[in-house]
């Protein structure tokens, strides 16, 4: 009699999972701050401000309201 023996198969060996580019808070901070831009912005082009004041107020909403998200979401 000849003795069989199976090996087990090797383990697949899966890649493993990329890490992702933004994560959930990153996007929550990112996306909260360019919709607090846009109002700010849309409401100071409204108020009888220039385009580019509108634009300097919307970029500055959008860094400042960043920075304190950023601090207030853990």
């Amino acid at each position: 009699m000849s003795s069989l023996t199976s090996t087990p198969p090797p383990p697949s060996q899966l890649p493993p999972e990329p890490e992702p580019l933004f994560t959930v808070r990153t996007a929550i901070i990112l996306l909260g701050g360019a919709f607090i831009g846009t109002v700010v912005g849309g409401l100071t082009f409204l108020g009888g401000g220039s385009a580019a004041e509108a634009v300097l107020a919307g970029l500055t909403g959008f860094g400042a309201s960043v920075m304190g998200l950023h601090k207030l979401i853990r």
